[in-house]
């Protein structure tokens, strides 16, 4: 809290005033990407585009939030290591909203004949495995920009599915 409140330029008191602990700071930042995140990906859903298209344009818009937003994205994937019982059923029903929005990607590309897997939430499972480990090694004074890297598990996902 206090390398927070510092960052924010206000005393830890301060921050207090607007959240009572640490956990409800970090459950609404979890919030707040989790919930950002889930209308950039609706609104790719909703454009009338093919579906290798849209899941092309799901897995950047993925990437590009576990780079942008790393530390509190680490906080979607394991959330129980921080959150009581109090916010964790929210937090998980509301991860795996998230990723049903892949599975509506996914399946609606199998029925168009567009993919052409057998386990649709395999594949799912595997694409956002290997996006959130992204978190992991990434750097931004790496090898790849983070565009390279988007268009590359996207063009490699991609190939998986068709």
């Amino acid at each position: 809290m206090e390398d927070i409140a510092a960052e924010l330029l206000m005393t830890k008191g301060s921050l207090y005033y607007y959240f009572k602990n640490k956990e409800e700071l970090l459950y609404n930042c979890h919030n707040l990407i989790l919930s950002s995140a889930m209308e950039k990906l609706e609104a790719i859903c909703s454009e009338k585009i093919s579906s290798m298209d849209k899941m092309k344009k799901v897995i950047k818009a993925h990437l590009d939030i576990a780079i942008r937003e790393k530390e509190v994205f680490n906080l979607i994937v394991k959330p129980e290591q921080l959150f009581s019982e109090e916010n964790i059923e929210e937090i998980i029903e509301k991860r795996d909203n998230y990723a049903k929005i892949f599975d509506r990607v996914i399946a609606e590309g199998v029925k168009n004949e567009e993919f052409t897997i057998s386990n649709p939430k395999m594949a799912r499972m595997i694409i956002l495995g290997a996006s959130n480990w992204v978190q992991v090694w990434y750097s931004a004074e790496g090898q790849y920009s983070k565009e390279e890297i988007e268009d590359i598990y996207a063009e490699y996902f991609l190939r998986m599915l068709v």
